[in-house]
């Protein structure tokens, strides 16, 4: 009968790795290299002589990196502020377009008013409508909720500020916000001076909010006209609530002010669709007459 081999303790490993810590292909090596003796000279020379033309190559190509990268910063830079500048005055041409068109709506409505109330036709239902719609200018009492990113992180490896990854303001709060000012009973209501009606989208698109399809930027506003009350509504409901503690757990900057006097602005005019029957369609199978299918519009 053979007897297994005793099994190796991991002391003995221990022990013989401190005792030879050289591996044993590098004292190999070593010992073949001995055997052949020093290399020539003329190999030696060519050996330095080659890593010294690696090491120059390597130095010119990270000298001409280096200057393209330094000669093309100027001409990116020029580049970019021209872009902002850009977009800069197209966005003063678009507020102030908005302006005319504001003016000019508030001299429509009161020359339409003015031709109502000499036809003896009754103003207040179009009023009111326009109210339901939001399309035109309300004043009142109400409540004004202001949502900003919380501070920048800061990298504590390259100690470079980077945005609040956690306290940032998304579309959907916004969204969660406007969603509980209706709940609380406001009747109008505007995200950075842009009024929201029945059709009015809040989303996202890269990194940057829109409210209809036009871009606004942190600290948010969130301004509402309704009840006296509209801000202890909104601080005491559930939704008040988690924005709290988004304050105290990612630093996002809330805060909930109560108004006398609000005025919001009036939202543009609609694009209405209207279906339209279709000629010489056929009856349908119950008999009754043909239904229109929608196109567009909500």
């Amino acid at each position: 009968m053979t007897t297994a081999p005793a099994r190796r303790r991991p002391s003995d490993f221990l022990t013989e790795m401190f005792r030879n810590p050289l591996d044993p292909g590098y004292a190999e090596a070593a010992r073949r290299r001995a055997e052949r003796g020093p290399e020539p000279a003329g190999r030696q020379v060519t050996g330095r002589f080659g890593r010294a033309v690696v090491l120059a190559a390597t130095g010119f190509l990270l000298v001409v990196a280096y200057h393209q990268t330094v000669a093309a910063q100027p001409e990116s830079s020029r580049v970019r502020a021209g872009l902002v500048t850009d977009v800069r005055d197209r966005q003063r041409d678009a507020d102030r377009l908005q302006q005319q068109a504001d003016q000019l709506r508030d001299e429509v409505a009161r020359e339409r008013d003015a031709a109502l109330a000499a036809a003896g036709t009754d103003a207040g239902q179009l009023s009111r409508l326009e109210l339901a719609t939001g399309t035109s200018k309300v004043r009142g009492p109400g409540a004004v909720v202001r949502l900003a990113d919380g501070p920048p992180q800061v990298d504590p490896v390259t100690g470079k500020s980077q945005p609040a990854k956690y306290g940032a303001v998304l579309d959907r709060d916004l969204q969660d916000v406007a969603n509980e000012l209706w709940h609380d009973g406001a009747e109008a209501i505007a995200v950075n001076g842009e009024r929201l009606t029945a059709t009015s989208t809040i989303r996202t698109a890269g990194s940057t909010i829109l409210v209809d399809f036009r871009p606004i930027s942190s600290p948010y506003q969130v301004s509402a006209i309704g009840p006296r009350d509209l801000d202890r509504r909104f601080t005491d409901s559930r939704t008040g609530q988690r924005f709290h503690a988004y304050v105290s757990a990612y630093g996002m900057q809330v805060s909930v002010d109560g108004r006398d006097d609000l005025t919001l602005p009036a939202a543009a005019d609609p694009q209405l669709h209207y279906a339209q029957p279709v000629p010489g369609a056929s009856p349908s199978p119950s008999g009754g007459s043909p239904v229109p299918s929608r196109s567009g519009g909500r």
